[in-house]
């Protein structure tokens, strides 16, 4: 029996790995955490913002509270982007919310804040949330 327990588990994994259906979404896999990708006709994905702010998201709490296009404690991601995206001041604005939190602006839940997170990381995390934008 054990000799084809391997063999069926590797073949699981090269099938799961191999699959080519198209979706709407594919997960990515970071340090800490599976973070959703939206999948969109300009390919965002090579954008180094997009690159580096995912990779530092998937490495903080923050999708202990946020997706990327759905409502959980705090707004989705997109739902950030849509509010805020083409504002001469969003980057300061929301860099400055990750830090030092708020209320009030998506509702009475708080949003926790992160002082120890360096700024130019919130900044980075910004500019990957601002790239969501949908409409």
């Amino acid at each position: 029996m054990k000799k084809y327990l391997m063999p069926f588990s590797l073949l699981v994994v090269l099938a799961a790995c191999g699959s080519n259906d198209k979706q709407n979404s594919t997960a990515v896999s970071t340090d800490s955490a599976t973070v959703e990708k939206p999948a969109a006709a300009n390919d965002i994905t090579a954008n180094p913002d997009y690159q580096k702010g995912l990779a530092l998201i998937g490495q903080s709490d923050c999708l202990t509270c946020h997706k990327i296009s759905e409502k959980l404690t705090g707004p989705s991601y997109q739902d950030v982007a849509n509010k805020y995206a083409g504002s001469d001041t969003a980057i300061a604005y929301l860099t400055a919310k990750i830090i030092k939190g708020g209320k009030g602006v998506w509702g009475a839940v708080p949003m926790t804040p992160h002082p120890l997170l360096p700024p130019a990381d919130a900044e980075q995390m910004v500019k990957y949330i601002l790239l969501l934008k949908t409409n």
